[in-house]
């Protein structure tokens, strides 16, 4: 299903709501990548804009929102080559930014799958995220700026 709604066999599509990650032959994992302006919760929940004014409309930004591991493939770290992903990907679509809203792991507390399915803030950090904000004790607000002209962080 997420196959078909990424248009991943295209990748001339002109729209797609993430990408999809193969181990071999088999999909094995999904983010969520598309312009924050096609997350309408993203424009009324507090977390991604405790302390900040920008422009919530801004289509130059993109987010990444959630990441999918199939059964059997969890626990590879396919997360990781997922955002680092993510990243050419929205730069490569004319994004300015790319913003992810990860959870703040803690060593020994176990976590639900639920609960971090927006992503570790160590995967962000590992791809060249930085933090912008810290909107609760659990959850950060990361990000990408894209530079004309500059490659991958």
């Amino acid at each position: 299903m997420l196959r078909d709604q990424t248009a991943c066999g295209d990748p001339d599509a002109a729209a797609t709501s993430g990408l999809v990650a193969y181990v071999d032959e088999d999909p094995a994992g999904w983010v969520a990548v598309e312009p924050r302006t096609a997350y309408p919760k993203l424009r009324t929940s507090r977390v991604p804009w405790s302390g900040r004014s920008e422009d919530k409309e801004d289509d130059g930004v993109w987010a990444v929102t959630c990441f999918v591991v199939r059964k059997g493939y969890r626990g590879r770290g396919l997360t990781y080559p997922l955002a680092a992903a993510a990243i050419d990907f929205a730069r490569g679509r004319g994004a300015r930014a790319l913003e992810a809203y990860p959870m703040i792991t803690q060593p020994g507390k176990e976590i639900t799958w639920g609960e971090v399915h927006v992503g570790a803030r160590q995967v962000f950090q590992e791809a060249g995220f930085r933090e912008v904000s810290r909107p609760t004790v659990r959850r950060v607000v990361m990000r990408v700026d894209f530079e004309p002209g500059r490659d991958a962080p």
